[in-house]
């Protein structure tokens, strides 16, 4: 019984409830970032290089004669897509970009002031060597009179 109770405080505690918010928008950041290089950030690539598809670069690995890469997947050709890999790498870059800055801009918030020193308020008696306030004219130890 005391093993479902300490799994229950350590599900409900702050940090597991904060790390599985964190996985699910994380997740759902990830689609954005691989909507955004397949449709938006590739087509126009692809058109400065003569309209050539990312997507569809391939290796064939058969000697069977394919165009696409949807054709090959029809005919279960087995191929080297590297097209898609430089999809993955280019969303991967992109979310590593953004978590970067995203940690960066949270560790400059967490950056605590540093705090200036604080001007003295005290000093030494040259005659007695007790401490003093600064602005006495007279040492209250041994009474001497300070310049």
């Amino acid at each position: 019984m005391s093993v479902l109770r300490e799994f229950k405080e350590f599900a409900v505690k702050g940090n597991v409830v904060d790390l599985a918010i964190g996985i699910i928008i994380g997740a759902a950041f990830g689609k954005i970032v691989t909507s955004f290089v397949n449709d938006i950030l590739m087509p126009p690539i692809g058109k400065l290089l003569g309209g050539f598809d990312f997507s569809n670069l391939f290796i064939n690995l058969s000697d069977k004669s394919v165009t696409t890469l949807a054709e090959a997947k029809a005919a279960g050709i087995a191929t080297i897509n590297y097209g898609l890999f430089l999809n993955t790498l280019i969303d991967f870059t992109i979310v590593a970009a953004a978590v970067f800055i995203l940690v960066r801009q949270i560790n400059r918030l967490k950056k605590e002031p540093v705090a200036e020193a604080a001007a003295p308020t005290t000093k030494e008696c040259p005659y007695c060597l007790n401490t003093i306030p600064l602005n006495s004219t007279r040492c209250g130890h041994c009474t001497s009179e300070l310049k």
